[in-house]
């Protein structure tokens, strides 16, 4: 194991750091580097060896519910009912298969961090630079950096020119980091950290030469991988619930079989092996064998509709999820904002100037002081913006998915001010083409292009950080004219500016009395013209602002965590309707302990310059508190709170791959917006999962019910076969339980608050309806079965007139099932299915008691009109009792 590396390289010197590493700049000898890799091992990700592929099917089967439903397997093949055990195992089999193929990329979070450091780099040893395998190198190494490259390992940098690197996937920042060589506070953030280069992070620009200070598991992207390792994912709420909810019907079957062995062996005297057989039968009546199959496919339904709406859901049972999330934890960049820097503001000397339309297409109205202005702008707007374009290396197209750019962000928005007053880049380059130019660098911190008018005058254009402009600029422009600069007016405006969370920009020109060839340092040392201020901003997505009002009206908190500053995570904030008051940044978040940090939490709505852990410890603490989160992100700094997360929601445009192997769920669009169709689709779906439930067990109940109150009564006939109960089972009650999966939400679905996490599936309230309905059919069922043998039916016609009073009382209870606590529902258009189950049962209920071939192996007969009257009237029997309870229900919570 390598030695604990120092964690303050950016506070050290360049030269400290090469002191400390025994390194110098010539690089290390390729014996020194031999044994220093022998020392601290390649410069790779440790790979820690997952469940091989057949323990992952097996644990498919690790599930309460599983084992009921194969003891259920087992006990029908005892009876000999082969083709019912066959459908059972069927079932099994086809929800370990789904399981084991959406769920068994668990391990490829960690392979694809990996992949960020299978790269070659270029590497000083011995006074020569070569060209080495990452792997290869070592604490000490020299590594050369260009634009384009991938940072190898955690570098110390020693020199740099024009240095940036984007390092969105390690910060959350929008923009790349301007590098430099000199050492920062020992408290710095990440992102603050400029004298250093992390591994996995791309060079946008420049060049620059660092010292490995840290290789594999020591650097910053191995210490998240780290903590993505030992993070453990949490159930998904649906399996909860389904656990606990197996759990009690396990307890419930097994008592009823009991009773019904006590009650004919004790009571009734019947025989122990007559009432073994009773019991076993009343458990396969009472285990709901068609309930996997239909929770299957209301969850399956669930993805294809909010597949629809751009959400891809990864594994099955998270579809749900969202349904139950109390909290939101959204990264900012591009998910809360459309990651395109908008100038929104202009402060010329005269005048301040607000800029409409957001994004990159350079159209948007032009206004002052609340007044829309027609065209053509004015001279000193004008002229400002020329700046602006002239002395840019970005580049904008019109593409299919709408504009994109080519370079810097902030450069990129400077093209679009130009194109939303009217310039024409070529015009304007033909008209004062460039000569020569300085590209940006963090020790001048500005931009400079050199041009000449085809008059014999020179022109030089310069943007950049406004303190360095008003440092280099001695006049301003006026109304066409050079006048004295006013650094204190100016000062005004850059913290009005500041102040709103604008990214704030100068620019200034200086004309030359000659044409130059040239543009030198020198030529930037002062006598500039200051053109004005321009204040830019990611701006949200109008989108985004709705939905999170949307989900405040769900009773959904949202939470922004970025990386960004606090005082531009605010203004955001403020915008997207977030409020919280003032942010809590990650150097803060330290200094609390946990009890300090959750008395913060309910009122803090936006935590800034947070790292990974910082991510991490929030979701954690959210979840210690009660909360169910979800939490979005798109970098590999992400990956450790999303797989902690309830549920994980990664970026599927800008989203690293492992942000998205950690998380559950993708958005295609990148979308904050679509989280909110997904939480509604989430909602409908536990919905749908509840119906079919309360629909389905009833039926299993009422028919173990029938058993039991026979058995109590002493009958010499069972009012339903064993293959009858199959027929109830496995066609009638799956193909109406199955029509609820198509329910669309309820009206009043998103203003619920979220549910209760430790809330059960079925609610008090609705085990009561449980039992009710399943009494209902009882009675129904055994009643026109003892009613027909009172007249002396045969046992065939009294059968048939159980089975159908049964089945008739389910297609009654269907319309009330289909609104948890409203009055029926019998609408075609809102879902169809419904209607098209019930004509699909009818026919099969008719051919079940009138045709010969099912007659004969179901033991039915035909039943006369009075017959089917008496069915229809139990029918409507059930469904009126049922929406009489559900009316009084609804008075007494009203009454409250």
């Amino acid at each position: 194991m390598p030695p604990a590396a120092p964690q303050d390289w950016h506070a050290r010197s360049a030269q400290q750091c090469l002191e400390q590493l025994h390194s110098h700049a010539a690089g290390l000898s390729a014996e020194e580097a031999e044994r220093r890799l022998r020392q601290y091992g390649p410069n790779l990700l440790p790979e820690t060896a997952g469940p091989g592929w057949f323990r992952r099917l097996l644990l498919q089967f690790h599930n309460l519910l599983i084992y009921v439903l194969l003891g259920a397997a087992l006990l029908v093949g005892l009876l000999g009912q082969w083709l019912d055990c066959a459908v059972i195992l069927g079932v099994v089999a086809i929800n370990a298969l789904v399981g084991f193929i959406q769920e068994g990329k668990a391990e490829q979070a960690m392979r694809s961090i990996r992949k960020l450091l299978t790269l070659d780099s270029r590497v000083r040893r011995d006074g020569l630079v070569r060209s080495l395998p990452a792997e290869q190198l070592v604490p000490g190494d020299i590594v050369l950096l260009e634009a384009g490259d991938r940072v190898p390992a955690d570098l110390r940098l020693l020199d740099c020119r024009d240095l940036r690197i984007d390092e969105a996937m390690l910060t959350g920042e929008s923009l790349p980091a301007d590098k430099h060589c000199a050492a920062v506070a020992p408290a710095a953030s990440l992102g603050d950290r400029h004298g250093m280069a992390y591994s996995g992070t791309l060079v946008s620009a420049g060049n620059g030469t660092g010292v490995v200070v840290a290789t594999g598991q020591q650097t910053e992207l191995g210490h998240i991988s780290g903590l993505l390792g030992r993070v453990e994912s949490l159930q998904t709420p649906l399996l909860a619930d389904i656990q606990r909810f197996a759990r009690q019907l396990t307890v419930a079957i097994l008592l009823l079989a009991g009773l019904t062995y006590a009650v004919g062996v004790f009571w009734r005297d019947y025989s122990p092996s007559e009432m073994l057989m009773a019991a076993v039968g009343l458990a396969v009546a009472a285990i709901p064998e068609g309930l996997p199959a239909v929770l299957t496919i209301v969850l399956a339904l669930g993805v294809q509709r909010m597949a629809r709406h751009r959400a891809i859901i990864r594994r099955l049972p998270a579809v749900e999820s969202l349904g139950a999330v109390t909290v939101i934890c959204s990264d900012k960049t591009g998910t809360l904002t459309r990651n395109e820097m908008t100038v929104q503001q202009v402060f010329t000397t005269a005048h301040s100037y607000q800029i409409g339309g957001v994004g990159y297409e350079p159209s948007g109205s032009l206004s002052r002081e609340g007044c829309r202005l027609p065209p053509p702008p004015a001279d000193d707007l004008l002229e400002l913006a020329r700046a602006g374009l002239l002395a840019n290396s970005a580049s904008l197209r019109q593409g299919a998915e709408g504009w994109q750019i080519s370079g810097d962000p902030t450069e990129a928005a400077l093209l679009t001010l130009a194109g939303k007053l009217g310039l024409d880049g070529d015009h304007e380059l033909r008209r004062l083409p460039r000569v020569d130019s300085i590209p940006f660098s963090p020790e001048l911190r500005c931009t400079a292009s050199l041009h000449h008018d085809h008059a014999g005058h020179g022109l030089i254009y310069l943007f950049g950080a406004p303190e360095r402009l008003l440092e280099l600029c001695n006049r301003q422009l006026r109304d066409g004219n050079a006048e004295p600069l006013d650094p204190r007016a100016w000062h005004a405006r850059l913290h009005e500016g500041a102040a709103g969370g604008l990214r704030m920009i100068g620019l200034a020109m200086r004309p030359l009395p000659a044409p130059q060839s040239q543009l030198d340092y020198a030529d930037l040392e002062g006598d500039f013209i200051l053109l004005g201020l321009v204040g830019m901003l990611d701006p949200p997505r109008e989108e985004a602002i709705a939905a999170i009002a949307e989900c405040r009206s769900a009773g959904i908190a949202v939470k922004m965590i970025t990386g960004d500053h606090a005082a531009t995570a605010a203004v955001i904030a403020e915008r997207l309707g977030l409020g919280g008051g003032t942010p809590l940044t990650g150097a803060e978040l330290d200094q609390l302990d946990d009890a300090a940090l959750d008395a913060r939490l309910a009122d803090t709505t936006v935590f800034a310059r947070t790292n990974p852990a910082h991510k991490l410890r929030l979701v954690e603490r959210l979840q210690a508190g009660g909360e169910r989160v979800a939490m979005t992100g798109d970098g590999v700094n992400d990956a450790p709170a999303l797989k902690r997360a309830d549920i994980g929601i990664a970026m599927g445009i800008k989203g690293t791959e492992a942000a998205k192997e950690a998380a559950q769920m993708v958005l295609a669009d990148d979308n904050f917006a679509t989280l909110t169709h997904a939480v509604e689709e989430g909602r409908t779906v536990y919905d749908n999962l509840r119906k079919s439930i309360l629909f389905i067990l009833p039926t299993s109940g009422g028919q173990s019910l029938v058993l039991l109150f026979a058995i109590a009564l002493g009958l010499s006939n069972l009012p339903i076969t064993p293959l009858q109960i199959l027929w109830v089972n496995m066609i009638t009650a799956v193909t109406l339980a199955l029509a609820l999966a198509f329910e669309p939400a309820e009206n009043n679905l998103m203003q619920r608050p979220p549910r209760d996490p430790a809330e059960p599936l079925l609610s008090g309230q609705l085990l009561w309806r449980l039992l009710f309905v399943g009494l209902l059919l009882t009675g129904a069922s055994l009643g026109l079965f003892l009613y027909a043998e009172q007249l002396g039916l045969p046992l065939e016609v009294a059968r048939t007139l159980a089975v159908n009073a049964l089945v008739a009382g389910e297609i009654g209870y269907l319309f009330c099932a289909r609104r948890l606590q409203g009055a029926a529902s019998f609408g075609l258009r809102d879902n169809p299915m419904v209607w098209a189950m019930v004509l699909l049962v009818v026919p099969l209920q008719l051919a079940f008691s009138h045709w010969a071939p099912l007659q004969a192996l179901f033991g039915t007969a035909a039943l006369d009109a009075r017959g089917w009257a008496l069915v229809v009237a139990c029918a409507v029997a059930v469904m009126l009792l049922v929406e009489m309870e559900k009316w009084l229900l609804r008075r007494r919570h009203a009454r409250r």
